[in-house]
């Protein structure tokens, strides 16, 4: 009798967008997709978010999409089931030499800092140039 194998998927860092469309009814396409992608990893422990990303992630549930503070904060509790890397100083400045090296954003640099010192090797990102690979990490934009 053959084994049963089973496919883990690689520790897989979130940029805040994913998981707000997570919550965002106006594109339903993209909500299943980041409610699939969502759940996969947290079943499979291989999800990544950052301090920056919760934070972010609340500031768009409020804002954006005006939801309640309280609901807002349980879906932050939710995805604070993930991984959660919390960012020092020396990876203020590395995400600096990013920014200056990369040409991005200083905040898309720092989410790149946090996703490699996570161990990811993808990030899911719709803001950020699909295929790109910065410091080992490759962007994929999962709506393509």
């Amino acid at each position: 009798m053959a084994a049963k194998v089973t496919t883990k998927s690689p520790r897989t860092f979130f940029d805040t967008n994913i998981l707000v469309y997570s919550e965002d009814p106006i594109d339903p396409a993209k909500r299943a997709k980041a409610l699939e992608l969502t759940v996969q990893h947290r079943r499979q422990h291989t999800g990544v978010v950052s301090l920056q990303v919760l934070q972010e992630f609340f500031n768009a549930l409020t804002g954006k999409l005006k939801l309640d503070a309280a609901i807002a904060r349980a879906e932050v509790e939710f995805y604070a089931r993930f991984h959660v890397f919390q960012p020092g100083v020396e990876d203020i400045l590395a995400a600096i030499d990013l920014y200056r090296l990369h040409h991005v954003s200083f905040w898309d640099a720092l989410i790149l800092r946090a996703a490699k010192q996570s161990g990811c090797r993808i990030l899911l990102s719709e803001d950020m140039r699909h295929g790109q690979v910065i410091d080992g990490v490759r962007i994929v934009n999962p709506f393509l």
